[in-house]
């Protein structure tokens, strides 16, 4: 019996000193195996290693993913315009070199993101002191993330981080000047619709002047014309009259007697105060009557 207790405890112990001699990297890990405290080598493949039991070998896991660093609250930033600006900016890092990143921070990664936000903040500083705000926003967005990104990387390097992007998520103005900026752009706002409300009424006059102008040509053409016409027909008539005339000119004495009778008695109440003897009632005498008969027979 003590000899079956003995050899259970035996193979429990076997088993124990043999489970601490292996060990398995997972392919998102790297592995930091050290001697006697010092470190003996740096394992970067996946697979199933073997070492010494505790305490003569020891193993430290580093992540090996792609990490990312984001600022929980935007910084303040000095613009080349002594203007104050939010920047909200991330990092996307991972440990590049594990022995000296473990050299660095002793694998703790809390002082990695500590160092690598101030190494961040430097050199956002660096380059928006040297811009204004309109070119950190819109203008050479592009550039600054491109200087900020050589700049850490330079300076992550040397503990052991590579950093793989850095991106601006928000650029935007205090609060404090915010009311000032939005009533500078509602004024320039006003200056264009103001700009553009007089173009477009001097367009305006423009166009309505041209069409007076048509408008006056046009009826000044059909003036014209109709006076043409009309001094054409008045022509026309007076030569007809002249014919009418020249064939037999008392008749035609007589014709307009007529009318002249036809528009002085139009009207049965209209009263008239002549000499009976004047000329204008020469066709109601015989001889008158005879004279235009015999005109009109002529």
């Amino acid at each position: 019996m003590n000899r079956i207790v003995a050899a259970l405890i035996a193979g429990f112990i076997a088993i124990m000193l043999l489970s601490s001699t292996v060990f398995v990297v997972d392919q998102r890990k790297y592995a930091v195996v050290f001697a006697l405290g010092e470190v003996k080598e740096v394992i970067r493949e996946p697979g199933l290693y073997f070492k010494l039991p505790p305490p003569f070998q020891n193993v430290l896991y580093l992540d090996k993913r792609i990490l990312t660093l984001d600022t929980p609250e935007p910084e303040r930033f000095i613009t080349a315009e002594k203007k104050n600006i939010l920047v909200d900016a991330y990092v996307k890092w991972r440990i590049g070199d594990p022995l000296l990143y473990f050299r660095s921070f002793g694998g703790d990664e809390n002082p990695a993101r500590n160092r690598m936000s101030q190494i961040v903040k430097a050199a956002l500083n660096d380059e928006i002191t040297k811009r204004t705000v309109r070119e950190v926003i819109s203008g050479q967005r592009g550039k600054v993330m491109e200087a900020i990104l050589a700049k850490v990387s330079v300076e992550a390097k040397a503990i052991g981080v590579e950093i793989i992007d850095v991106r601006l998520k928000r650029v935007d103005y205090v609060e404090q000047i915010n009311n000032s900026v939005y009533e500078r752009m509602k004024s320039e706002r006003v200056r264009v619709a103001n700009e553009l409300r007089s173009t477009g009424s001097a367009d305006s006059e423009k166009i309505r002047a041209d069409a007076d102008k048509q408008r006056t040509v046009i009826l000044a053409e059909a003036y014209r014309e109709a006076e043409k016409l009309r001094g054409e027909g008045d022509a026309k008539a007076s030569q007809i009259y002249a014919e009418a005339f020249g064939r037999n000119p008392e008749f035609y004495k007589f014709y307009r007697s007529l009318e002249a009778y036809r528009a002085t008695f139009k009207d049965k109440g209209d009263v008239m105060v002549v000499d009976p003897s004047s000329e204008f009632f020469k066709y109601f005498k015989g001889n008158g009557s005879a004279g235009a008969a015999g005109a009109a027979k002529k």
